[in-house]
Parts: C-alpha cells; structure tokens; sequence
C-alpha cells in the first residue's frame, strides 16, 4: 500500500492522527517525559528520579484512557497548570516534512481531509495556532467530544455518527498500533502507521501495518 502502489481511487476520506503523525512527537514525548516530572520535582521537594516515577506510575494507569491525554486531568492529579507549561514548550511543536503539501494536494485531489485526534481540545487549540494548520481541513475532531479515545473500536461508530464515512473507502494514518487495530475492527480498510513519529527517535515497530517515512511517499498525483 505504500508508495507508487498507493492507489488514491480508492479513497474519498482520509482521517489523520495529529501527534506523531502530522506533528513530531518530540514536543509531547519530551514534555511529558522530562519536562513535566522535573516541574513535579521542584513542586513536591523530591528529587527528579522519584518524580519520574511516580509521573510514569500515574501515566501508565491511564494509558489507552481519555484521562491520560485530558490537560485538565492531569492538571488536577498533578497539581501542575499544564496548559501553561505547554505554553512554556510551545517552541518545541513542529510540523513533519511535507505535511502542508499533502494536505493541500489531497484538497485538490477531491478527497475529504478530516483531523481526528485524542488530543484535548486545549492541545489542539494551542498545535493548530502554532502550526497554522487547520485551514487545510473540512473538519476537525477531538476524541473528547465522543466520550471515547480511538483505542476503543466503539469511537470509530460514534464518529461516524458526526462524519459520515465509508469504511471501505477511507484512509486512516496514525501512529498508534492500537488506534489502527480498533480502526481495522471497525472496518476501515486503508490503514497506514508512521515509520518515526519521533524525529530524535529510531524508526518504531509498526507491526503488521504498512507504514510511510514522510508523507511525500504517497502524494496524489495531480
């Protein structure tokens, strides 16, 4: 499915993941990881390696959950305003190669271009003012508007319910495996990862899913 095989007949929709796959997901790795465990540190008078940890204990009991990506969770189980230490970050978000082009050419090409992310809404407010990037779609979809993140394969029904799709005819490129298998659950059955979300990163395990290093691999042709 990737590269000159990509057959864009096939496609009227194309649904794009935003971290990790539209952007680098150095900016949320490294706020996450680093960042947000050293202010917990200097908060609580631990040392970084016990905020760390217990950073990483409260991360991992949510993972797959709305909880682990909400800002306002996090604000409160953390006792940290992390919308403002994005705010503090913000010059780490970065859009990956060849992604205006792509969406400009799917634009052009007649496809439906239609973000949908885990991503609070208040992320998403910050990204796309940093990145200027929500003027290339025909809509634009937060998982905490469905109750559900895409983990769940009951979130694919729900956003079909405010997107009409066509399973059979649409694209979905994300740089989670388990956001692709629930997609796949539900039908979808053009499916691409994300060979390195993270550009400070090696290429990741995309395990059985084709997957594109940048997005000039399956440029419509004009």
């Amino acid at each position: 499915m990737a590269g000159p095989r990509f057959d864009w007949t096939a496609i009227d929709t194309v649904l794009l993941d935003m971290d990790g796959t539209l952007l680098d997901l150095h900016y949320d790795n490294h706020f996450w990881q680093v960042y947000v465990p050293g202010k917990f540190a200097e908060r609580n008078g631990i040392s970084y390696g016990e905020a760390h940890d217990e950073c990483f204990r409260r991360y991992n009991a949510r993972q797959g959950t709305l909880d682990w990506y909400c800002v306002d969770y996090w604000t409160e189980q953390l006792n940290l305003d992390i919308v403002r230490l994005k705010e503090e970050l913000a010059h780490l978000i970065a859009v990956h190669p060849d992604v205006p082009e792509f969406l400009l050419a799917l634009r052009t090409a007649g496809k439906r271009v239609v973000l949908v992310t885990n991503a609070h809404h208040k992320s998403l407010t910050l990204k796309m003012r940093k990145t200027g990037l929500d003027v290339h779609f025909d809509a634009i979809h937060s998982a905490h508007s469905f109750g559900l993140a895409k983990e769940a394969p009951e979130f694919w029904g729900r956003l079909e319910q405010t997107e009409p799709f066509l399973p059979g005819r649409t694209l979905l490129v994300d740089d989670s495996l388990p956001v692709l298998r629930s997609a796949r659950m539900h039908g979808i059955a053009h499916l691409l990862a994300i060979l390195r979300p993270d550009t400070r990163l090696p290429d990741k395990d995309v395990g059985e899913f084709a997957a594109i290093r940048r997005f000039c691999d399956i440029m419509p042709i004009q």
